[in-house]
């Protein structure tokens, strides 16, 4: 008998593309998501939803709605994708943030106890974002900086430095040797998630995989969220020949992964469950700076040359990348899809997307 696997936030841009590969591998899967206006425009079922995939429309923040729906699903296993994810927005909306992604888990996790449905697996898509700037070294060794204020970016001092103000260079993270040092709202909150989660499965014997996901871009991802990731709103300015606005100096280092390589290691997990808790970086293994994806992207689309404005973001951090070897070793988790392959795709979806609807190639500011 097929597994029933519940994808919470299965409508959204990772929840579709996973959809559609386990029905492909003969799951059962039930999708709920709230169906949020800024990210699915219009009304009815998301055309990327798979028709086999069962969609209940409601909010993970309402226990009725729970309770509703565990009367006819009892999942084996619950992907936990439903978050509110804008690292800026966090900072001006801390209660929309933490009433969804901490509430949210919580009137979850509640409702399965009540209708005894403990499943046997939880995986929980986390973040990069919880490790904050992360580990850093310099001439005095590995060190943790503190978050940098808007003092500092208003005076353009972009890289952390050390107690003796040398220069640093970052260490890309390991989640069994980088400490979390959260410094934006959403970031609290997705750790949050990560120590509910572990408290709750150590209590009730279901198995918790946690995915901290780097920056997922590709087909699917919304391109009238003005809050999506920087990757596609990047691409889609290229596309209609627009600027790009490249924030601080360009040298925010980030890992950018394809949405079928996560799509690889969200299967990869459920398929390999863990012995005990487990906590993986999933990323591409390899980073770039954000000005380094907008030359690529306007070479690619004939646009002007990237402006480096000097704008900036609070509570952002400077570097952010990993090492995958764990996932490597866990999950046989092996990227497939490099930087420039990645964004070829992109670009194509993003064509075939703005010959339906030319508006779908407006800017907006990104969110990294």
């Amino acid at each position: 008998m097929s597994p029933t696997t519940l994808i919470t936030g299965g409508a959204g841009f990772i929840g579709c593309a996973l959809g559609r590969e386990l029905v492909a591998k003969g799951d059962t899967v039930v999708a709920v998501d709230v169906l949020q206006p800024d990210v699915h425009p219009g009304s009815g079922r998301p055309k990327r939803l798979a028709p086999e995939v069962i969609l209940h429309p409601m909010d993970v923040r309402s226990g009725s709605a729970w309770d509703a729906l565990l009367k006819v699903v009892s999942p084996d296993r619950i992907v936990h994708l439903a978050a509110e994810t804008s690292t800026g927005r966090s900072l001006v909306n801390a209660s929309v943030h933490a009433s969804t992604n901490v509430v949210g888990t919580t009137e979850m996790l509640d409702a399965l106890l009540r209708a005894d449905a403990i499943p046997d697996h939880i995986v929980l898509s986390s973040s990069r974002a919880v490790y904050g700037e992360g580990e850093w070294e310099s001439e005095e060794g590995p060190f943790y900086p503190d978050p940098r204020t808007h003092e500092d970016l208003e005076a353009g001092k972009w890289d952390p430095t050390d107690r003796l103000g040398h220069s640093a260079t970052p260490i890309p993270s390991r989640a069994d040797r980088t400490t979390p040092h959260p410094t934006n709202v959403y970031a609290a909150t997705k750790l949050a998630q990560e120590n509910i989660l572990g408290a709750w499965t150590a209590a009730t014997g279901a198995d918790l995989s946690i995915l901290r996901l780097q920056n997922v871009y590709g087909p699917g991802q919304s391109l009238t969220n003005s809050y999506t990731g920087v990757v596609t709103l990047f691409a889609r300015t290229a596309a209609g020949g627009g600027t790009l606005d490249v924030y601080e100096d360009g040298n925010i280092v980030r890992d950018f992964v394809f949405i079928a390589d996560i799509v690889q290691a969200l299967v990869a997990s459920l398929t390999r469950p863990p012995r005990g808790p487990r906590t993986i970086d999933i990323g591409s293994g390899s980073a770039t700076t954000i000005l380094d994806v907008a030359q690529r992207l306007a070479d690619r689309q004939g646009a002007p040359r990237p402006e480096i404005t000097g704008r900036f973001r609070d509570g952002d951090v400077r570097a952010a990348s990993t090492e995958i070897d764990m996932a490597t070793t866990d999950l046989g988790y092996r990227p497939a899809w490099d930087l420039d392959k990645g964004l070829e795709a992109l670009l194509d979806w993003i064509g075939e997307e703005s010959n339906a609807d030319p508006q779908v190639v407006s800017s907006g500011p990104p969110d990294s």
